[in-house]
């Protein structure tokens, strides 16, 4: 970065997650703000700014919450039908196919009589995610509480989500990936909160491996659990920032994204 415009950006780090703003200040070559955040007696936050901001360009980085291969035979895996459309971005952009889990309907017998339930989805839209389909037919009372729309028989199942926090769902949806064959199955999300019992759930379950950002600290939990991997978001981070201060395109960014990053 152009060292004499980085003077011109300054970094404030909240509580939540120091070190996260200290690698991004460190790959913009600044030095991050002097701002010494206390509490008052009825736990107010008190924050000092010991800098001049003054014509300054100031990005606050804080986490939400410090407290909250082989590659050609993959499928990505949408937890439920709710992240379909996540889902469906990441396949693309890896250009593989999808699966969908799907959870039991919550119906009573009058809105299956009557048709009130939401129709499936039709054909045509499932040939637009590159789904094999196959829908089972059980009466109402015998429906399974998990099932599986897609092949996922001898694939690299891959689960993908915003955030990984209490971990059950995702655990029983490797179990039911498992049963159809799935060989491998990854969890991929942007933030690990991973409380509680979450690290030893995920050790000694049939997920292989759980991919995750540093945006939430949980350095603890990578010490429970040998699966817990951690990807850097600082590089990105750092030069979203670059390129908001320089006036570049910010959509260059993530549309000139090769597999090998």
């Amino acid at each position: 970065m152009d060292i004499a415009k980085s003077k011109d950006i300054m970094i404030i780090s909240g509580n939540s997650h120091v070190e996260l703003a200290n690698l991004v200040a460190c790959r913009l070559g600044v030095k991050p703000a002097q701002l010494p955040v206390s509490y008052t007696t009825n736990r107010e936050t008190l924050v000092q700014i010991r800098e001049s901001v003054r014509g300054k360009d100031i990005y606050i980085i804080q986490t939400g919450s410090k407290y909250i291969l082989d590659y050609c035979n993959a499928v990505i895996v949408a937890r439920n039908p709710g992240i379909v459309k996540q889902a469906t971005l990441y396949a693309e952009r890896l250009s593989l196919r999808i699966a969908v889990i799907h959870g039991e309907q919550k119906e009573s017998n009058s809105d299956v009589i009557d048709g009130r339930n939401s129709p499936p989805l039709t054909t045509t839209h499932l040939r637009t995610m590159d789904v094999e389909v196959g829908i089972p037919q059980h009466p109402v009372k015998e429906k399974p509480s998990i099932y599986v729309v897609g092949d996922v028989g001898n694939r690299i199942a891959i689960i993908v989500d915003n955030m990984i926090d209490d971990v059950t769902s995702f655990i029983t949806a490797a179990e039911v990936l498992k049963k159809h064959g799935a060989y491998k199955i990854y969890v991929l999300a942007i933030h690990g909160l991973l409380s509680s019992e979450a690290p030893k759930l995920i050790e000694s379950s049939l997920i292989d491996e759980v991919i995750v950002t540093n945006t939430v600290p949980h350095e603890m939990q990578k010490m429970q659990c040998y699966k817990i991997k951690t990807v850097d978001i600082s590089i990105l981070l750092s030069e979203a920032i670059r390129r908001i201060h320089n006036k570049e395109s910010m959509s260059y960014l993530f549309k000139n994204v090769t597999l090998e990053d």
